[in-house]
């Protein structure tokens, strides 16, 4: 899409340049998957994450920066070889700092603790969020203040071989610098116990070349949209946004979608904007997992189900073979394509609660290539023998497992 085609509000907000260098695989904005094994969703020009994050650890020289909702692993699975190359890194001198979510740290204290006694590695546990009736769900690491991997993708033995996940490994040193600033405020909100509001500021407009005549630009996006550093955008403002900038067809994939909050208060801003654009002639493909069966969430998915132009798949993933697996054979992505050049990555669920009591983060992007590969990913799993329609008014039950 054209700028002169979106909206005022978000040609503010995109009209920037940022970069890549090479086109497949992208090098400095590179797609970042995770595949569940025994699927037929793999998309082989696209890198798996162990791949990826095994490569960034390992080049750290100066610093490394993980802040995550929680840290899991399990003997013998890809992530042990991934926590080795962070131990590694300290050894050899790379300072290493790590925020968790404090409730998780409860459930999984393991690797916190293992870390957390080894030379040049400090961790945090972050409770403000929790006080504040939500979660630090956000994902991402710093390597050397220079390059950041941020996606759907906890760090988690089975985001890395059980779990669909989508992220993106950006190399551009000022966006490392507005990470590490985040970084930097949530590890002192740790230490404080308390959240002071910020009012937003102008974003930060980023580019990347990845082509001759190709530029990626971009912008960061996050939740709470009161507690941002200088520079980021709401994550909700711009997913609205790029709604509302749609012409032709939105495509989106997530874990779950609810407009109906915790004290079952409706949410109109994204379901507002998904309906008024169906109304409008544009086509809305919604992709969910099997997790969002339930009481507040199915009906609102099979309400939008109902309305011209909007179609919306649920996604069963089948059980692995090696037996059953918690908390896993999910589809975890977040991420929306709108029309052929805008998209939109990041680590939230959409329903309130995320958006405005939780640390989520996100990228407002635009870019043509980018949009076109999420679009191929998003097809491999709506056409996929996983994805299937719900019958409006039909109950099912329940696979909720606890969201991530």
């Amino acid at each position: 899409m054209k700028l002169h085609r979106i909206g005022f509000v978000l040609f503010f907000l995109l009209s920037f340049t940022i970069g890549i260098r090479s086109q497949t695989p992208f090098k400095d904005f590179e797609i970042v998957e995770s595949i569940p094994v025994e699927t037929t969703l793999d998309n082989p020009e696209i890198r798996n994450t162990p791949e990826v994050w095994a490569e960034m650890f390992a080049a750290a020289q100066k610093s490394i920066d993980i802040e995550q909702f929680y840290i899991s692993d399990a003997p013998g699975e890809p992530l042990e070889a991934i926590i080795q190359l962070i131990e590694k890194a300290a050894q050899r001198g790379v300072l290493v700092r790590i925020i968790a979510d404090a409730r998780m740290a409860k459930t999984y204290p393991e690797i916190l603790e293992r870390l957390a006694k080894q030379k040049n590695i400090s961790v945090c546990r972050i409770q403000v969020f929790n006080k504040n009736g939500g979660i630090q769900h956000a994902k991402y690491f710093v390597i050397d203040r220079r390059e950041v991997f941020i996606g759907s993708q906890n760090f988690d033995w089975r985001a890395l071989k059980h779990i669909h996940e989508i992220g993106l490994c950006i190399r551009q040193p000022e966006y490392a610098r507005l990470m590490t600033e985040l970084f930097e405020m949530d590890w002192e909100y740790a230490a404080q116990n308390k959240i002071p509001g910020r009012k937003l500021t102008e974003p930060i407009r980023f580019e990347l070349p990845i082509a001759p005549q190709d530029t990626v630009k971009f912008i960061a996006c996050g939740s709470p949209a009161r507690n941002l550093p200088n520079g980021m955008a709401s994550d909700e403002k711009i997913i609205s946004e790029l709604i509302r900038s749609a012409r032709q067809e939105i495509c989106i994939q997530l874990l779950s979608y609810s407009p109906l909050d915790k004290k079952t208060k409706y949410w109109a801003k994204i379901d507002d904007a998904l309906r008024k654009a169906s109304a409008s002639g544009v086509v809305v493909n919604l992709l969910v997992s099997d997790w969002s069966i339930g009481a507040d969430k199915l009906p609102y998915l099979q309400s939008l189900d109902i309305l011209p132009n909007i179609n919306v798949k649920l996604s069963t993933i089948p059980e692995f073979s090696g037996g059953y697996i918690p908390f896993a054979r999910v589809e975890h992505c977040k991420y929306m394509v709108v029309d052929s050049s805008l998209s939109w990555i990041g680590t939230s669920n959409w329903s309130r609660n995320y958006f405005y009591n939780s640390r989520n983060l996100g990228l407002g992007i635009e870019n043509a290539t980018v949009a076109r590969t999420l679009k191929t990913i998003f097809l491999k799993s709506w056409n996929s023998s996983y994805a299937w329609q719900p019958v409006p008014g039909q109950e099912y039950p329940e696979k909720f497992r606890g969201e991530q």
